[in-house]
């Protein structure tokens, strides 16, 4: 009787307890960051990707005439923290995931790395969606924990020999996914 009580009642409950426990210790809390970079109250961070990568740069002329180096665009690989591929990261900037769900942003705040030579940290706050996923509903983007990324020296671009000569600088960065609180994480 008591064998059948636990198999029937108390195992599945169980169960279900470590599988929601499990969820719910996968999902990372919200990081500290300046104010500036802060997501919207009411929002939740879904899930954590470690991105791996290269910043790409093009050396042309900046609007004052001067030889620089300006981002083309971002080009890296997302994992999850068990290191598993779980999507990419373009220009746009976009994130798509495995699941074929994929996000679009506008950076609306950034701030100075605390490391000098990596990238700015970022709040970008999503304008599109395609697909059904893990994206779906994300609706705030933080970068931080920049590693690299900053472009090459200017004095490196010359627009009068190397016009549109592309640099690859790599670079790490955590991003943190956002929607609204309540959303289901997912990953």
């Amino acid at each position: 009787m008591i064998r059948r009580l636990f198999t029937t009642r108390v195992a599945p409950v169980a169960t279900l307890l470590g599988i929601a426990a499990l969820a719910y210790a996968e999902v990372p809390a919200r990081p500290e960051v300046p104010e500036a970079i802060t997501a919207p109250a009411g929002e939740q961070v879904m899930f954590r990707a470690r991105a791996s990568g290269a910043q790409i740069y093009v050396c042309g002329r900046g609007a004052d005439g001067k030889s620089q180096w300006t981002l083309k665009a971002p080009e890296a690989e997302l994992r999850d923290d068990q290191g598993a591929l779980i999507g990419h990261h373009a220009g746009g900037p976009s994130w798509r995931h495995q699941d074929g769900s994929e996000v679009s942003g506008k950076a609306v705040a950034r701030v100075e790395s605390p490391d000098a030579d990596s990238i700015p940290w970022l709040l970008v706050t999503a304008v599109s969606h395609e697909g059904n996923g893990a994206f779906t509903r994300v609706t705030s983007i933080q970068r931080i924990n920049t590693l690299g990324g900053q472009p090459p020296p200017a004095a490196t671009c010359d627009p009068l020999k190397h016009k549109g000569k592309e640099a690859r600088v790599p670079y790490r960065a955590d991003y943190y996914f956002y929607a609204p609180a309540g959303n289901t994480p997912r990953n």
